[in-house]
């Protein structure tokens, strides 16, 4: 019985470890992405779908704050005003429209600096004082594990709403240069593949969609059923930009039969007519990203698209969007093995040789057929990193569904449509193959592309 209970404490004590050393590693990632704004750009919220840098470093924190005053921790921060830091959780009230977080930025950014060190050190004084006799430490971990990955989440949504921000600012191509971080601004892949880009085919039959194993899942993977595909074929790739520059020059903006009519509305109601942040000079599509003003690079996958225009792109194409579940059978099924595997290239975390993700700090998307190492078992590349792809599926929640925190996943599961496999600004512990990411149709600045299947 001894020996029992030392394997369990063992055990216990290594899971503590390795929470406080994610905890630790997130925390100090989200303050390195912060840390070389000035002031005035920290305050500013970007568009309506986005928040302030400021709001965000408060606001994850505040997640923090609400889980530790769950379990009981008394806490001193009757001086700080924190009324603005709900998001959309009905149940701690006072909640601050998103469409108006720029125009209270409150805490300023130096008391959400100290507001964040404060908690820092309250997390980890609570972490090591867990008693693993503690009947409740399952769902501890659980939360905390979930304030980890919802900052992670915050850390992607930051770098949308950088991109967004700065590139209004034609002269400010060096005012923010995430990439500083650790001077790697070398998008050259070693790893590119130039063979012709075609499509894989995968078989029908039956599957497992959703998560299974050990290690953290959002609720919405869950649980793991049963799905009957039809045989399909998908792309190998995501669509390249020089393949959505044909679309454009076929005239894909300007005829309404390739568009569902919500989209096309848009088309006509906005102007589009190109990806967001394209424009041309001369006859050169040109872009403004976090390494200024370039040409648009034809190989690298097109991104910042909506649902509408990734639907439509297919319509021309002669193809469609793939479902949800293909995508994941396409990601995960290795034929070999007879199982699924929790990335395209097994189990193993994903590392700068597999894919393009948040820590690879490239800044923008590798060339399409990138990462042999990363590629599935059917032969497919970069499903894993570099852009968020686009499925035909509705978001809704799986059958059996139950919900681990409420209004954070479930509340959602309409009007939106799922994406999967991140993108070059995820960190690289929030994603795996039965991630599910979800976005209205319209909404084009998340770093989205697609790829097509028939």
């Amino acid at each position: 019985m001894n020996t029992l209970i030392k394997t369990v404490t063992k055990l216990i004590d290594q899971q503590i470890q390795d929470l406080i050393l994610e905890f630790t590693e997130v925390r100090k990632l989200t303050a390195d992405l912060f840390k070389t704004l000035s002031i005035e750009d920290a305050v500013i919220q970007s568009d309506t779908f986005g928040s302030p840098p400021n709001w965000h470093i408060a606001h994850v924190t505040w997640f923090f704050q609400k889980i530790l005053l769950k379990y009981g921790e008394k806490l001193d921060l009757e001086k700080l005003s924190l009324d603005y830091l709900n998001s959309y959780y009905q149940k701690f009230e006072k909640i601050l429209p998103k469409n108006q977080r720029g125009q209270f930025p409150r805490p300023t950014v130096s008391q959400s600096l100290q507001y964040r060190k404060y908690l820092n050190e309250k997390v980890l004084s609570f972490l090591e004082k867990i008693e693993i006799s503690n009947s409740l430490f399952k769902e501890i971990q659980y939360d905390l594990k979930l304030a980890n990955q919802h900052e992670m989440q915050h850390q992607e949504l930051m770098i949308y709403d950088f991109q967004n921000y700065f590139e209004r600012f034609p002269e400010a191509s060096d005012t923010y240069r995430p990439f500083k971080i650790n001077g790697n601004n070398n998008n050259e892949n070693k790893l590119h593949n130039t063979q012709k880009k075609d499509m894989v085919t995968i078989p029908g039959g039956i599957f497992d969609i959703g998560f299974v194993g050990d290690g953290f899942s959002y609720d919405n993977e869950l649980p793991e059923h049963k799905v009957y595909l039809y045989a399909y074929e998908i792309d190998s790739m995501p669509v390249s930009n020089g393949d959505f520059m044909k679309f454009i020059e076929e005239g894909g903006y300007e005829k309404y039969k390739y568009w569902l009519s919500d989209g096309w509305d848009l088309v006509q109601e906005f102007k589009w007519s190109s990806p967001l942040y394209w424009f041309k000079k001369g006859d050169v599509w040109m872009k403004k990203d976090f390494f200024g003003i370039s040409p648009i690079n034809l190989e690298e996958p097109v991104m910042n698209v909506s649902y509408y225009e990734a639907d439509a792109y297919a319509n021309w194409a002669k193809k469609r969007l793939p479902t949800e579940a293909e995508w994941e059978k396409a990601a995960s099924w290795n034929n070999d093995l007879k199982m699924k595997t929790k990335y395209p290239w097994g189990d193993q975390m994903p590392t700068t040789e597999h894919a393009n993700l948040l820590e690879s700090f490239l800044w923008r998307p590798s060339k399409c057929a990138s990462y042999e190492k990363g590629k599935s078992f059917y032969g497919c590349y970069q499903m894993i990193g570099d852009v968020w792809e686009w499925t035909n599926s509705e978001y809704s929640l799986y059958p059996g569904f139950k919900s681990k925190f409420s209004e954070y996943t479930d509340k959602w599961a309409i009007n939106q449509k799922v994406l999967r496999g991140g993108s070059f600004a995820t960190p690289r512990r929030q994603i795996r193959n039965s991630y599910r990411n979800y976005f209205k149709p319209h909404e084009r600045i998340p770093f989205a592309g697609f790829r097509c299947a028939k």
